[in-house]
């Protein structure tokens, strides 16, 4: 099994990409007369000012060589302070950074990405390290006794720290910056490790982005850290509550900036007391969907192009938008539209989305099918084809699963139009009787027949639906990742592309007139027909002339924070009802 990456192999790959011991920095023919002369202060007042001997450089030229962005031995953008640095000091003192001695000059150390695995002890070397940044590489534990007592500045975001307990053994008593964002810290017995015990001088402090949920817990660990003004805990589980900012500027007073956000006088006022209002601080996050106007649909009728008087069935087309939320919702169904219904019932059945197929007759109303990401589909009521289709759809969900919610935003949400498709067929209530009719005399058989066209003329014909058909319309990926930051919602309009709908093939009667030709004697019912023909027909041949339209959706997301949830939450069934209206 090969051995950890670890800092101080990576720091030595770093000085050889460096160079300095090649030109223009190091010693070498390009500056050999400093070499012999090395420590005299002739020879240093000659590097400044004397005449340099024929074939050597100058070490103001050198210098030049390394500051000029368009010379070949330029450092890259990407290069450190703390880089040019050393390479300057390669050029002016060479001798400096030979053997051990190159440590003591290091004060900020950055290995970014470079894989490593292990915080070792040779760390301990740095004697004057102020500042560490390892962030993006694959570190797991963090020995706090191979940390430089030193450090001030410790960052460790985007790695796989899941335990703070190696880390808090002996941490570097001066710590002012520990950032931890994007690890895999989780659990009330990593929220025991953060306070004045461990981090007495700590003032800046990242947690944002782990999988922290207990709110009250980690706020009464953090209260002890008497310097602590900078704080981010976005991203994780507990900042979606909508209480979490309110709560966390009124338990913490010192706190200046929360979320990289600053905390104005007005907001900490706003706020006053929360903190001592357990009550609110629950445990769960409210999310409103609301979903707009849909346009683009193509008119199914334009393409229909059935026989005048046939026997052939009733085609009806209904809409609805379906849309995935996290799996782990209580089903309360406050604010969602007229209409429809919760989904718990076992009566509702379920709704494939990505495949478009029918698995059992379904009412429109929303409805719920488990995913492989642990998501549920809702959709909207069903609505007949328009031009744009306004479902004013709205629904509140309410979830205690704050990781579960926090995956799902992750992962966005997937956005569809469906469109189901009933065939209706006539149904002849007479057929039995016709039957044995048909065996009576002439006389009594018009007298039915009088009285079946009287039935026919007062009551209405009955058909016989057929299970409904689905198919996708359209389906899109929407990002919701920024309401695990600071923002609140995301509008958005799901552009689905132009649908060109495929044409039915010509009927029969087409091809007939098409033999006939100009046969004019025989213009009977077949006329008719084929001016109805000819006038769809033409909708059809007008169709490219119009400039087509996408299909699209509008779509919005909506997490409620405080004071808006609160007014929500005050409001009850008041809120549901304005919901409703909108």
């Amino acid at each position: 099994m090969a051995a950890s990456r670890s800092v101080s192999a990576a720091f030595q790959e770093h000085l050889q990409h460096l160079g300095l011991h090649d030109f223009p920095c190091g010693l070498g023919s390009w500056n050999k007369s400093r070499l012999h002369g090395r420590g005299s202060p002739r020879a240093e007042a000659a590097g400044l000012g004397e005449a340099v001997p024929p074939g050597e450089e100058s070490p103001e030229a050198l210098l030049e060589l390394l500051r000029d962005q368009h010379s070949p031995w330029a450092l890259c953008s990407e290069g450190s302070p703390q880089d040019r640095l050393l390479r300057e000091v390669a050029v002016l003192a060479p001798e400096l950074l030979h053997g051990s001695s190159i440590f003591q000059l290091v004060k900020s150390l950055r290995i970014l990405d470079k894989g490593v695995e292990e915080v070792d002890e040779g760390l301990l070397q740095f004697q004057q390290l102020e500042e560490l940044i390892l962030s993006a590489n694959h570190i797991s534990r963090v020995t706090s006794a191979h940390l430089p007592r030193t450090l001030k500045v410790l960052e460790l975001c985007y790695n796989a720290v899941g335990d703070l307990q190696d880390l808090c053994a002996q941490p570097p008593p001066e710590l002012q910056h520990l950032g931890l964002g994007y690890n895999q810290l989780c659990g009330p017995s990593q929220e025991k490790h953060l306070t004045a015990d461990f981090w007495p001088n700590l003032v800046s402090l990242d947690l944002s982005f782990n999988s922290l949920t207990d709110l009250p817990g980690l706020v009464s660990q953090l209260s002890t850290l008497q310097n602590l003004h900078i704080l981010l805990l976005q991203g994780n589980p507990l900042a979606l509550i909508p209480a979490y900012r309110g709560f966390l500027i009124d338990s913490l007073p010192r706190l200046s900036i929360l979320d990289d956000i600053y905390i104005w006088p007005e907001e900490r006022q706003q706020f006053h007391g929360l903190a001592r209002q357990p009550e609110l601080i629950r445990s769960e996050a409210r999310v409103v969907v609301s979903i707009g106007e849909l346009k683009g649909l193509p008119n199914p009728e334009a393409f229909q192009q059935l026989e005048v008087g046939s026997e052939g069935p009733v085609i009806t087309y209904s809409y609805c938008v379906t849309y995935e939320f996290a799996e782990g919702e209580q089903l309360e169904g406050r604010g969602s539209p007229e209409g429809t219904e919760i989904l718990q019932s076992p009566t509702v059945p379920k709704l494939d989305v990505d495949t478009g197929e029918t698995k059992s007759h379904q009412e429109p109303a929303a409805t719920e099918e488990p995913k492989a990401h642990s998501a549920k589909v809702f959709a909207t009521p069903g609505q007949p084809w328009a031009d744009t289709i306004d479902w004013s759809y709205r629904k509140e969900h309410i979830t205690k699963d704050l990781v579960g919610l926090k995956s799902y935003l992750e992962a966005g949400t997937i956005v569809s139009v469906v469109e189901e498709k009933v065939l209706s067929w006539p149904v002849d209530p007479d057929a039995e009787e016709n039957a044995v009719t048909n065996k009576k005399e002439g006389q009594e058989l018009k007298k039915n027949t009088a009285k079946k066209k009287k039935k026919k003329k007062q009551q209405p014909c009955e058909f016989r639906s057929d299970p409904p058909v689905r198919s996708t319309m359209g389906t899109m990926r929407v990002t919701l990742e920024t309401l695990l930051a600071t923002e609140d919602l995301v509008a958005t309009v799901c552009d689905f592309g132009i649908l060109i709908p495929e044409k039915p093939e010509p009927p029969v009667l087409e091809e007939k007139e098409v033999k006939k030709g100009k046969d004019k004697t025989k213009k009977p019912k077949a006329e008719k027909e084929g001016k109805g023909k000819n006038k769809d027909t033409a909708e059809v041949e007008e169709g490219p002339e119009l400039q087509p339209v996408p299909l699209t959706v509008q779509f919005q997301m909506q997490l409620l924070r405080w004071p808006l949830a609160a007014s929500t939450q005050s409001q009850g069934n008041v809120a549901v009802a304005g919901g409703n209206t909108q």
